[in-house]
């Protein structure tokens, strides 16, 4: 049951707006396309490796069919497909030579159908390929048992896909429920992905399939031993948000940073690429069973926290919006937000309990994910310590779903092994010491918790009434979130959004839903 008796009528109100911010936006979507969803299609369906000049094969294909993109590149390469009697990844490698090139499509009524009864039957196999993938999953989980929530959620980041592997067992078996994988810095902005096992990554690994392969089998490995289903994220924000959700779904992994906005606002990525291609990504997530995780405890780094939260309530709205559009369930949404309140107000745990458990209330049956402290951590390890056990309280007071671990050095350097073993250690204690705490009583309406969630969900509404007056794009224009500006037409990837003809066709779209 819920504890704070939240005004129905603000929350009606609240999706009501993100339900018409989010219209127009799907509509522009459908009548468009990028370079990066025609990789991820080409990915499904079975291509991967580079060439010989080290270039992704998805990449030398899309591009070297530019002009036929907007009817979806899937009829011209699946015509090849039968015309020379290849599968997928031998007319990529073709292509990939300079020995083929794609055409546009001609033929009479017979042909045409039969091209496209072969693409379905190709996208279908692509989507089992995914959904076997899913169910092997659910047959680990159900074999091993899924921990209790809040789960733990720690991260690796050494930059060597090889050293991620045994500080991430070492994690799970101290106790940790999901291994992130932090993404090299500045991977978002590449137009391609990588390609094999990765040695050297600046402020983490780089995210590719065959990494995502290697730190799959080594959790499994882990969870078989520790008896506990060990899950895995990895990021697919950025230029390549498709192509990255479609080599998650494929090597299971559990967990995908995929938020609608977050590429527009921290990474200059261009809104109108972001917007098309999240969608499809997150048709992906859907049938992968993949849960998303969302951006917005970015707000509160950005911009004051105590000032901010009702832009995170806000985006939530929006982001949920558009996952609904996108097949995902609310049992993989999971909605992201912060404690990063300044620790020198008054009373800041009870505005940080106030903004958790509105979002909790909010969002039931979401695995909302809970960030940790960062913006007010300093050079003094033993409050930074103080600070993540009053997060971990706060996070399982509230019910959140996943609790991403604070280290007593994160503002420092990339964690270390022993940061993670204590930080574990330390919400293991406050996890069990409160584990019912949250079911012992209820807010009573006057209570500061109570008129400061209040306050936060009327400031959303407000700022979603803005938003809707203006249109997301303009609103993103306005720098409402995060306080910081963008322009439809600026940022990086705008080159790759295309505009579909009459004759655009992707199966995929309406297959990852069935």
């Amino acid at each position: 049951m819920p504890h704070l008796t939240l005004d129905q009528s603000l929350v009606n109100e609240a999706r009501s707006l993100a339900e018409h911010i989010v219209a127009p936006v799907i509509d522009y979507i459908g009548a468009h396309t990028t370079v990066a969803i025609e990789r991820a299609t080409l990915r499904l369906l079975g291509v991967d490796g580079v060439d010989e000049a080290g270039v992704p094969l998805p990449n030398r294909v899309v591009d070297s069919a530019r002009s036929l993109l907007p009817g979806g590149i899937l009829r011209p390469f699946v015509t090849a497909m039968l015309r020379h009697q290849l599968d997928a990844q031998a007319v990529a490698e073709a292509i990939g030579r300079g020995e083929l090139i794609l055409h546009e499509v001609t033929g009479d009524d017979d042909a045409r159908e039969k091209r496209d009864e072969e693409i379905r039957w190709q996208v279908q196999r692509g989507v089992e390929r995914i959904r076997a993938r899913r169910a092997e999953r659910s047959a680990l989980v159900d074999k091993l048992g899924n921990p209790p929530m809040p789960w733990l959620y720690v991260i690796v980041a050494t930059g060597n896909i090889y050293e991620d592997i045994v500080q991430a067992q070492a994690a799970a078996r101290q106790g940790a429920d999901v291994i992130a994988v932090i993404r090299s810095t500045a991977q978002s902005l590449l137009d391609y992905v990588p390609y094999g096992p990765t040695t050297e990554g600046f402020g983490g690994t780089y995210a590719t399939q065959a990494n995502f392969q290697l730190m799959r089998a080594a959790l499994d490995e882990t969870s078989r031993e520790v008896g506990r289903y060990i899950r895995l994220t990895n990021y697919c924000s950025g230029l390549c948000m498709p192509e990255i959700a479609a080599m998650g779904a494929l090597e299971r992994l559990d967990m995908m940073l995929n938020d609608a906005l977050y590429g527009i606002i921290f990474r200059d990525i261009n809104m109108r690429r972001t917007l098309i291609d999240q969608l499809f990504s997150r048709r992906i997530n859907a049938a992968a069973g993949i849960i998303i995780n969302t951006g917005e405890d970015n707000y509160l780094t950005t911009d004051d926290a105590l000032e901010a939260e009702h832009t995170v309530v806000a985006s939530q709205f929006i982001n949920e919006r558009f996952a609904q559009i996108a097949g995902i369930p609310p049992e993989q949404m999971g909605l992201g937000h912060a404690f990063e309140i300044d620790p020198s107000t008054p009373n800041h745990l009870l505005h940080e309990i106030a903004s958790a458990q509105l979002i909790r209330d909010l969002f039931p049956g979401y695995p909302i994910k809970y960030m940790p402290p960062t913006k007010h951590m300093t050079g003094n390890i033993f409050r930074g310590h103080e600070l993540d056990s009053f997060f971990n309280l706060v996070g399982v007071l509230t019910g959140q779903g996943i609790q991403l671990l604070g280290m007593s050095t994160e503002a420092i350097h990339t964690p270390l092994l022993q940061d993670r073993f204590l930080s574990i250690k330390s919400a293991l204690y406050v996890f069990n010491a409160a584990r019912d705490l949250g079911e012992q009583f209820d807010w009573r309406a006057d209570s500061l918790v109570a008129r400061r969630a209040g306050q936060i969900l009327r400031e959303a509404v407000e700022l979603l009434g803005q938003m809707d007056d203006l249109g997301l794009f303009k609103g993103l224009e306005a720098g409402l979130f995060a306080n910081i500006k963008r322009s439809p037409e600026g940022g990086r990837g705008l080159d790759g959004v295309i505009e579909r003809n009459a004759q655009y066709y992707n199966p995929f779209y309406e297959a990852l839903l069935s």
